[in-house]
């Protein structure tokens, strides 16, 4: 079988989309846990955007070391310096540079003519192999470029040193049949195209990205880029999880494989959604709440006599485990840390101590506890640890349906001093908002707000997910709790913590 390699661009391209906005401490904790899923690069950014990204990009690269850390180029020198000085520590550094070759790209937003555009492209690919053992180059928006002239940019790319080529479908035009025949069409007619990768790249814009990149595999690409969840610009990117479960369940027809670790997908899909924010949909290929369930009598008959009948993909192989282990008010601190060590959560013996003493009140509190409870413990725990400028000490909330909604918060602040004020709103959550925007003496505008249970029942805990502006910046928060108010306050604190950290962070990153 051929080996497909996966280039994840989750935290590139997948960070582009509208209203996500991963600080450090989050980009760090999804490149670890896409290391762990097996993917073979890791685009980790764009280092030239920002400090922040530049910082971020760098350190991903010092600490990923089981496959290659690339970040994204302009046809730019400077762009190039930027990216091998937060790549170059790596166990595998590599570059991606691209630039534009569509007619409508070069006209109006280049303002370049065909001969000038290659020679932009060939000079930044002679510059990056200076350096880069291996240099990835696209072609911006290859699916509305003549293939004549893509054809003669990509064979002057190859000779001045490109190892991988990327046709990227920018803005998910093509149907699969059309984007899979410029693949054939290169294969045929560039020369030197045996001596490289080709790459696809395929966005969602008419829903076709994964079958698009199923198409360019079986065109001759011997590398797909896409997102964890299909998040991305616009409608997103091919979701990588169906690209390699659809190879691996019709292996008999593809021919391919990957060497992703499938029984970590539904973690690493859980664990993306969270950072950002993005629900996945219940109907969702592959890693949905409903990608299993069967309602239908007839479905359920069947799956009963026989599974294959209506699931040609097990629950197990993407890692979805329908019995998890309970642990309860009893259970000790051994079981607990065994139990996170099965499900393959890193911990240092400080943030155990923590989590221990969390998960006891939480128990004595709830009747089970679940592997869901334990992930969203660990991920709040791991990410709020270097955050917790305002810590919440307690709320009370008064509400009556005959009388006015009143909220009392006390809070620690960043020199341990301690904030009480309280205020009152059209209901709960406004009350409990408006007093907090009191206490960080802040204007704090609420952008999105929702909510959701952890497992089932009635004992469930709740996750809250807020969007707001504050100081000028958005950004967002997670809380956990029991309490739906409690979450509510804790997500709203973590967003204004997320602000401050990136404003301290931004501050040290100066020159």
């Amino acid at each position: 079988m051929r080996k497909i390699n996966i280039f994840d661009t989750t935290l590139r391209d997948g960070e582009q989309s509208a209203g996500v906005n991963l600080n450090f401490s989050e980009k760090i904790e999804i490149a670890r846990q896409l290391e762990r899923l097996g993917v073979d690069i890791i685009e980790a950014g764009f280092p030239a955007s920002s400090k922040g990204d530049f910082a971020s990009v760098q350190e991903i690269a010092r600490i990923v070391r089981n496959c290659s850390v690339t970040g994204l180029a302009r046809s730019i020198q400077s762009d190039l310096d930027a990216a091998w000085d937060a790549l170059k520590d790596g166990a595998e550094p590599r570059i991606h540079t691209f630039i534009a070759t569509s007619p409508i790209h070069r006209q109006y937003k280049l303002k370049k003519s065909k001969e000038e555009v290659i020679e932009i492209a060939v000079g930044s690919v002679k510059y990056a192999a200076q350096r880069f053992p291996i240099v990835q180059w696209s072609a911006e928006d290859a699916g509305r470029t003549e293939l004549d002239y893509l054809a003669e940019i990509v064979e002057a790319v190859i000779q001045a040193g490109a190892h991988v080529i990327n046709i990227p479908d920018t803005v998910g035009y093509l149907p699969p049949a059309e984007y899979g025949n410029i693949f054939r069409y290169l294969r045929e007619h560039v020369p030197s195209i045996h001596k490289v990768k080709l790459s696809a790249h395929c966005h969602d814009d008419l829903g076709m990205a994964t079958a698009n990149s199923l198409a360019a595999i079986e065109a001759g690409a011997e590398q797909v880029e896409g997102t964890i969840n299909g998040i991305g610009e616009r409608a997103g990117n091919a979701a990588l999880e169906e690209v390699v479960v659809a190879l691996h369940t019709r292996a008999d027809h593809y021919q391919a494989n990957t060497r992703l670790k499938l029984n970590e997908i539904s973690r690493t899909s859980s664990l993306i959604s969270k950072l950002t924010g993005m629900v996945i949909p219940a109907n969702k290929a592959v890693v949905g709440r409903n990608a299993f369930a069967h309602e239908s009598g007839i479905h359920q008959d069947g799956v009963l006599k026989e599974k294959t009948t209506y699931e040609i993909i097990s629950p197990d192989l993407v890692g979805v485990s329908i019995n998890s282990m309970v642990l309860g008010k009893h259970s000790g601190r051994h079981a607990f840390k065994t139990r996170l060590e099965e499900l393959g959560m890193s911990v240092t013996e400080e943030e155990l101590n923590r989590l221990f003493v969390q998960f006891k009140e939480l128990a004595d509190k709830k009747k089970e506890m679940t592997d869901d409870d334990l992930n969203a413990l660990v991920l709040e725990e791991k990410l709020s640890k270097d955050q917790r400028f305002f810590e919440l000490e307690s709320i009370q909330v008064v509400y009556g349906t005959s009388q006015i909604p009143t909220a009392t918060v006390t809070l620690s602040g960043r020199e341990n001093e301690v904030i009480q004020e309280a205020a009152t709103g059209a209901g709960s959550i406004e009350a409990l908002y408006n007093t907090l925007e009191r206490c960080i003496d802040g204007t704090v505008n609420l952008l999105d707000y929702r909510i959701q249970s952890v497992g089932a029942g009635r004992d469930a805990l709740a996750q809250v997910f807020v969007k707001l502006k504050f100081d000028g910046v958005e950004t967002s928060g997670r809380g956990l709790a029991q309490d739906v108010l409690e979450a509510s306050a804790k997500a709203y604190l973590h967003a204004v913590n997320r602000v401050i950290y990136l404003n301290d962070r931004e501050t040290v990153l100066q020159p």
